[in-house]
């Protein structure tokens, strides 16, 4: 570690690197764990997330393990020390210790820089993004039987039209699109139109219906259904189908089954020892997420469609103050809430810090430390149990006075023990 040179962040002086290893993370007792506060509410769901942490840690382990925290800087944090918002410190940082954490960043409407999020995402080639989404009984819910569902959802994290190629309506640079598109393919668009470009490549599409796979076969799930428009877009959400369905029969013939296959051998899905490959078209398929998402498990979208419905399915647990997620690559991996930076909540002490504490919880089990994570999560189930919520969820049930976001992760630690 001696030899990283870094311009204006210090590497701690305790705690080792997680390595790579025969293919395979080789997790230290005591890793260096990069972590970006965030922009808006960040500064206070950080802050009481790595108190949790360090208490659930210390209550599995006591002090044979534990995670040394290294803050890294991007969004408005880094504008302030570095004036740009992110520095290749921070890149680097991440790539060199493999596993991060990060607070939300603000994205701003129309103009300003691009979203940070995909930014990282695509200049670290974190391909997956994970989002579990499950229930915590006593949680507000707008269905009937929120706990019904249980599922990881898989987006694809790298093109689609969030790779960003597009051009603003009656630039000179559309307009070269648009006569390029009438002159060879006799194409015609309005020359008023903005232009924008949905890549989905074999390549991509393979590496993360292949990460979904063998999630699936890792933790026991029963099915992978891959969502698309393909009916539609035929050359782009029709061949990530298609693709999907390659790459599950090539290198995972012995493990898997089609919906179709296991229609014609007259079985269930219930007594079907395999793991199940199916396909839905994206609109059909947020109905039935509605209606009957017990019958879903791990699913693998685009870009576009899996950002929608992760949301939509957060929805059905309480909202995005209670969605976790992870951005992975091949080993490196950026654990994130799903929701966004709330800055007129910044600093009050109010957000719920639910989500990234359960991020959290996902990057420990990334890690390899999956009895801190169920920890986290029981202590979270009892919190809400006891009705010690905060604003966003109090709110919704009566005669429930909320708990400042400090408050909350006192008594998630509180019921650690």
């Amino acid at each position: 570690m001696d030899c990283m040179k870094f311009k204006k962040i210090k590497i701690p002086h305790t705690g080792q690197k997680i390595e790579i290893e025969n293919n395979k993370l080789s997790i230290p007792s005591k890793p260096i764990i990069p972590f970006i506060e965030g922009d808006g509410i960040g500064a206070d769901i950080t802050k009481a997330a790595l108190k949790v942490w360090n208490a659930a840690i210390e209550s599995i382990y006591g002090s044979k393990r534990k995670i040394v925290w290294f803050e890294v800087y991007a969004g408005q944090k880094a504008l302030k020390l570095y004036k740009e918002i992110l520095p290749l410190d921070t890149l680097e940082a991440i790539k060199n210790f493999i596993v991060a954490i990060k607070g939300p960043l603000i994205t701003p409407v129309g103009g300003g820089w691009r979203s940070l999020n995909v930014t990282l995402r695509q200049k670290l080639d974190l391909y997956a993004c994970v989002r579990p989404i499950f229930y915590f009984e006593g949680v507000p819910s707008p269905v009937k039987r929120p706990q019904d569902i249980d599922i990881v959802i898989f987006r694809e994290n790298t093109e689609d039209v969030y790779a960003g190629i597009e051009w603003p309506a009656k630039s000179l640079a559309a307009k070269k699109v648009i006569n390029f598109l009438k002159r060879n393919f006799n194409i015609t668009i309005g020359v008023d139109a903005g232009i924008g470009i949905k890549p989905i490549s074999e390549a991509a599409t393979k590496r993360l219906v292949k990460k979904a796979i063998i999630y699936a076969i890792e933790n026991n799930r029963k099915s992978v259904t891959i969502v698309h428009k393909g009916n539609i877009m035929k050359f782009t959400e029709g061949a990530f189908r298609d693709w999907g369905y390659e790459v599950a029969k090539k290198e995972f013939a012995d493990c898997i089954i089609t919906e179709e296959e296991l229609l014609n051998q007259k079985q269930t899905e219930n007594n079907c020892q395999k793991l199940i490959i199916k396909d839905r078209i994206a609109d059909s398929m947020f109905q039935q997420i509605l209606t009957r998402p017990s019958e879903y498990d791990v699913i693998a979208l685009p870009n576009l469609n899996g950002d929608y419905f992760s949301d939509a399915c957060a929805a059905q647990i309480g909202g995005l103050g209670m969605a976790p997620g992870a951005n992975i690559g091949d080993f490196i991996a950026l654990f994130e809430p799903t929701h966004g930076a709330a800055l007129k909540y910044a600093n009050l002490d109010v957000a719920n810090p639910t989500a990234l504490i359960l991020s959290g919880a996902m990057m420990f089990e990334y890690l390899g430390w999956k009895e801190v994570s169920m920890l986290i999560k029981k202590a979270i189930q009892k919190t809400i149990k006891q009705k010690k919520i905060t604003y966003d969820l109090a709110r919704l049930i009566k005669n429930v006075k909320p708990i400042k976001t400090s408050e909350f992760a006192s008594e998630i630690i509180k019921n650690l023990k």
